[in-house]
């Protein structure tokens, strides 16, 4: 089983598709760490170094665009740094499941694409 020093999930319990990808995990013997972002906000920092795991620099990449709070506060078409400001304040704007393990992470959107951190021979 891998320590949960080297994996964690970015987790939001009411979402069907973080419970998906924990249990995913949990079968796999994977043990994960557990970051509840919507409990906790993730700094601007924390969310820089996420985007270099994704191997992005566009935070679209985990921005819920989708959502009616996207579309109140205006971020259709916004720059770089007021997305990054809005994920941080807001961070219901965040997509989930992200899976991170060592260095690389996912966005487990489907939960089967947490497969691509564990890749076969």
């Amino acid at each position: 089983m891998e320590s949960s020093d080297d994996v964690t999930i970015w987790f939001n319990p009411a979402c069907s598709k973080s419970r998906a990808a924990a249990g995913l995990l949990a079968e796999r013997g994977i043990g994960a760490g557990v970051f509840r972002y919507l409990d906790e906000a993730p700094t601007r920092r924390q969310l820089e170094d996420l985007l270099v795991k994704l191997g992005t620099d566009d935070p679209l990449t985990i921005t819920r665009t989708g959502e009616r709070l996207y579309v109140e506060l205006g971020l259709d078409g916004a720059d770089r740094d007021a997305l990054m400001d809005a994920l941080v304040a807001h961070p219901t704007l965040i997509e989930r499941p992200i899976v991170i393990r060592g260095e690389r992470a996912v966005v487990a959107r489907p939960p089967e694409r947490l497969a691509e951190l564990w890749p076969t021979p």
